[in-house]
């Protein structure tokens, strides 16, 4: 079993996205929150970010903002976080996050969360880590890219399955009771020598 003490959560900064989304990042902060568990993500106030940050804050759970330079503004950085660390490139705030965290997660969002995403699942498949890796399937949004997967399985670009690089839930109430559920890690962790 895992022990969860930080949850890292990619998702859109894009607030023209559906209700059911922007409602599943808030109740996912919520949870956290009220299971002891920090919220490590990239560090803005709006879109999904920004609802799983304050989700998390209103029920008095820890948020670590990570954000770089060059976003701060553009984001708009959550400063209200319990920790707000502005870092000098878009790989170091992915390294920060995933070094602060024991699992991760991805909800709904663009290419910066489908590149988060792809990298931490790549770090899983190269043995740099074996930490949970979750995908949030709310609405059937990851159905695309489980596809996708399926072809470059069929095609054989993917040594498949890809059972145990990630697991899929469609609920945000099953993140971490899945996180904590995943095996304890056994790989020493290398993320902090990327």
């Amino acid at each position: 079993m895992t022990k969860l003490t930080a949850l890292c959560v990619y998702c859109g900064s894009s607030g023209k996205v559906r209700n059911s989304h922007l409602e599943a990042a808030r109740t996912l902060g919520r949870l956290a929150a009220e299971g002891g568990v920090d919220i490590v993500f990239g560090g803005g106030r709006v879109g999904l970010m920004g609802a799983v940050a304050e989700g998390a804050q209103h029920a008095g759970g820890r948020v670590v903002a990570i954000i770089p330079e060059h976003l701060e503004v553009l984001e708009v950085g959550l400063r209200s976080a319990n920790e707000y660390l502005v870092v000098d490139s878009m790989h170091a705030r992915k390294q920060l996050m995933a070094e602060r965290a024991d699992a991760f997660c991805a909800l709904p969002g663009g290419l910066g969360t489908l590149d988060e995403t792809f990298e931490i699942i790549t770090w899983r498949q190269l043995k740099l880590h074996d930490k949970p890796i979750l995908l949030v399937n709310i609405d059937g949004f990851w159905d695309p890219l489980l596809h996708l997967i399926d072809h470059q399985i069929a095609e054989g670009y993917l040594r498949g399955p890809t059972d145990g690089l990630f697991q899929v839930v469609d609920r945000v109430e099953d993140v971490l009771q899945a996180a904590a559920s995943a095996p304890s890690p056994a790989i020493p962790d290398k993320i902090e020598q990327m």
